[in-house]
Order: C-alpha cells, then structure tokens, then sequence
C-alpha cells in the first residue's frame, strides 16, 4: 500500500497547481499575517514550543527564554525565507516538480521491491 502510495503521489506531482479564481487569502489578510497564523498553526505543539515552556517552568525566566527561543527561530528561519525567495528564479518550477515525481517514484519502485 506504501509503494502504491508514492506512485500515487509521484503522478500527482507532475500535474501543475492551477489557480482556482479564489481571491488568495494573501491578497484578503495581507502576508505578514497569512504567514503569522500559518506559521503559528504549523508550530504548535511542536518540539521547540514543549522545550520553551519547560526552560520557562524550570528556570522561572519566561521573558528570557521566549526571547531566545525567539531569536533562535528567527536565526534559523530568516536565512531560509530568504533562500526560498530566491530559489523560484534560480530553479525552474518545472524541474522542481519533475524532481519531486522522480523521487516519489523511485521510493515507490523500492517500497514495492522489498
């Protein structure tokens, strides 16, 4: 099931996203707060979160560890928004998905070898 799964995902990959007419919640929200909630949403719960919230209950520092823990993720997650952004010019997307479908496909032929 595994292997038809990345075959599955590997033919899905090669057909390109169309827009859909929707207004993107971008446009509606603005950026900073689409990829504040995104982010957010994508975040919580996660390793860092339980990490701060035990420095935080241990040390009984909550404005110290948030800040680091802040400026942790932001050393960690600055550099690659800013790669990314440049990545759509320096990699066609085409590639990209031609890539990704490749790959999906070879695990799926080794999922199924096995």
């Amino acid at each position: 099931m595994l292997g038809l799964s990345f075959l599955a995902v590997a033919a899905w990959a090669l057909i390109p996203d169309q827009a859909d007419g929707e207004l993107a919640p971008a446009a509606r929200y603005g950026v900073f707060l689409v990829t504040l909630v995104a982010f957010f949403l994508a975040e919580m719960g996660d390793k860092t979160q339980v990490a701060t919230l035990m420095l935080a209950a241990k040390y009984d520092a909550i404005v110290a560890v948030v800040a680091g823990s802040t400026l942790g993720m932001l050393c960690a997650d600055v550099p690659a928004v800013l790669l990314a952004s440049m990545a759509p010019r320096a990699i066609p997307l085409k590639a990209i998905r031609f890539a990704a479908a490749a790959l999906f496909a070879a695990l799926g032929v080794m999922t199924l070898a096995v």
